[in-house]
């Protein structure tokens, strides 16, 4: 059952949809999952519970502002190219403090999806004192052409087809969800987006995961984030395409939950 916290931000407060897993694991990691650039709390069904359960840690799952059942975005609203950085920088510590979560001592680890996973990338980069380790699926690091053809594909489904109403099962307002990260991902100017220098400051034990067929970004995504951060272990998994936890989620809770236990301290690898 989902909940839901407050934060002020760009001048307003905004509802944040979350809900917790397992909070009776009070002295076991707290994993945030952050989800893809349609996704919601909703949309990652049974997985966040299915990893917690395997690694035997605490889950916290939200959307973002625009998604699910959070204040959504208003239809003049255009995102703009810095979208994810704010979504890093200022939402995800707004509502870690609006839920007293102390990140500097109860540091969480961060498990990102797509957009979630750049999103992700960004916060380890920029709170290194505030994160235990990421673990990040098909994360974007720069803008590739097969990309931006995939998400003109989902423009083109999103007008002809019932993607709109299949949406609409997950989020209060499909058309925020939607046109907020369809319009800026082909919006000219995002072609020159990056962070492949940003994300050199992180630290924390990273795990980037990508699927061999992924029809939104090529291996060249994760494979640059190993050499700019060259501790990431790296998964490159067979038969799966944009969405590790839905293609092969046992194989990815497998080594999620391996990859946590080996960098817990209190936890036998």
């Amino acid at each position: 059952m989902s909940d839901f916290a407050h934060v002020e931000w760009q001048g307003k407060r905004v509802r944040i949809e979350h809900a917790f897993i397992a909070p009776e694991r009070r002295d076991r990691p707290l994993v945030v999952f952050l989800h893809e650039g349609l996704g919601s709390v909703s949309m990652w069904r049974d997985f966040p519970q299915r990893l917690c359960d395997a690694a035997g840690v605490r889950g916290l799952v939200y959307s973002r502002p625009g998604y699910g059942r959070s204040t959504p975005r208003a239809a003049e609203e255009a995102w703009d190219l810095d979208f994810m950085h704010r979504q890093a920088h200022e939402v995800l510590p707004a509502l870690l403090d609006a839920l007293d979560i102390d990140a500097t001592r109860d540091k969480p680890w961060m498990f990102g999806h797509s957009d979630g996973g750049s999103i992700t990338l960004l916060y380890a980069a920029k709170f290194p004192q505030a994160i235990a380790g990421a673990i990040v699926l098909a994360p974007h690091i720069l803008v590739e052409e097969l990309s931006v053809a995939s998400i003109a594909k989902a423009k083109t489904a999103y007008e002809t087809t019932d993607l709109k109403q299949r949406l609409a099962k997950h989020h209060d307002d499909p058309d925020s969800a939607f046109w907020g990260w369809n319009r800026i991902w082909l919006h000219p100017p995002f072609k020159q987006w990056s962070i492949e220098e940003e994300i050199r400051a992180i630290g924390c034990p990273m795990l980037a995961v990508q699927g061999l067929d992924d029809e939104y970004g090529t291996l060249e995504q994760i494979r640059g984030i190993a050499r700019r951060v060259p501790h990431t272990e790296l998964l490159e998994l067979p038969a799966c395409g944009h969405s590790p936890h839905r293609d092969q989620p046992d194989a990815l809770i497998a080594a999620a939950t391996r990859f946590i236990r080996s960098n817990n301290p209190g936890d036998n690898p």
